[in-house]
């Protein structure tokens, strides 16, 4: 076998970056959990913030806060509760604004993130098209909203940071919004996960892709970002395979051995081995649920109607 690469845990959500270390010095590695769950609407809502350089080096996220709203019906709720979880979104988000919110009027630019002819990267621009705009008209309003998709880097020749960058300076909002499509480790989080966030977004991150980050100190002003997992990368969902494999064979004695040996493996080790064994064409394979263009929209509409609410549009 080839020497083994360096372990990159694919994912762009906070949340399963601490499950990946010791839980239990969280507080030693700067690191502050905290969860609500709402037993009625089936919702759980876990805040994370990061309060130190021992915590970013931990989870490799910059100090900060971060919202994970989780609900297995995000994408398949009735209207009723799909109005329920904007309105819990929408609180999160004046949350992570309302020291801003002190201004007698508010700037608001959303930015759908991603690439529109891509189903599972749409997300950003499906969340604009649904907006209450009205920066150009309204003269009374506590918060405006103006909207833009800059595309992506293979559409525009240019860093997505660069064409924020531009408009921020023209336009001049307080702060931006920045919606993207993410990657999750864990499929069962895959549109089923909102979350949100006060230090930016570093577009492609968790597929691997690395763009310059959208944050205050690229372009400017606070950014807050909002996203939801719609990809999970192919040897993750081999590595959860075969962890049931192991769970299934441990009772079979003429297996013992093979149990024990896959048992002693470490994550890291487990999910390297799989990248050495399947294809190379898998190995930087991603997979989305075959229904995810419904999907989207739904989750695009809940998201938008979140924004709304928050601005007080509705």
């Amino acid at each position: 076998m080839q020497k083994l690469e360096k372990f990159e845990i694919r994912t762009d959500l906070a949340l399963e970056a601490n499950e990946q270390v010791n839980k239990s010095d969280t507080k030693l590695k700067g690191i502050i959990v905290k969860e609500d769950h709402n037993k009625k609407l089936g919702v759980l809502v876990t805040r994370l913030t990061v309060t130190n350089k021992m915590g970013e080096k931990a989870i490799n996220k910059p100090m900060g806060n971060y919202i994970t709203i989780e609900s297995q019906k995000l994408a398949s709720g009735d209207e009723e509760y799909n109005n329920q979880i904007s309105e819990i979104i929408a609180k999160n988000i004046l949350e992570l604004i309302k020291e801003h919110l002190t201004k007698k009027k508010l700037s608001i630019l959303v930015v759908g993130l991603g690439n529109r002819d891509v189903t599972p990267d749409s997300l950003g621009p499906d969340v604009v098209d649904n907006i209450f705009i009205d920066r150009h008209y309204n003269e009374e309003g506590d918060i405006v909203l103006s909207g833009m998709v800059p595309g992506v880097m293979a559409q525009t020749g240019m860093e997505t940071a660069e064409i924020i960058k531009g408009i921020v300076n023209e336009a001049k909002p307080d702060i931006v919004i920045a919606i993207d499509a993410l990657a999750a480790r864990n499929s069962s989080r895959l549109n089923t996960t909102v979350q949100l966030s006060d230090k930016g977004i570093h577009p492609g991150s968790g597929v691997g892709n690395h763009r310059t980050g959208i944050t205050q100190e690229t372009i400017g002003v606070p950014v807050i970002a909002i996203g939801v997992p719609t990809v999970i990368d192919a040897p993750t969902i081999v590595n959860d395979t075969m962890e049931n494999l192991i769970k299934a064979f441990s009772t079979s004695k003429e297996l013992q051995g093979l149990v024990k040996t896959l048992s002693d493996f470490t994550p890291t080790e487990k999910y390297n081995l799989i990248k050495e064994i399947i294809s190379p064409e898998m190995a930087d394979m991603y997979v989305t649920p075959k229904d995810v263009d419904a999907t989207i929209k739904r989750i695009g509409y809940t998201l938008s109607d979140a924004i709304n609410i928050a601005a007080g549009k509705k």
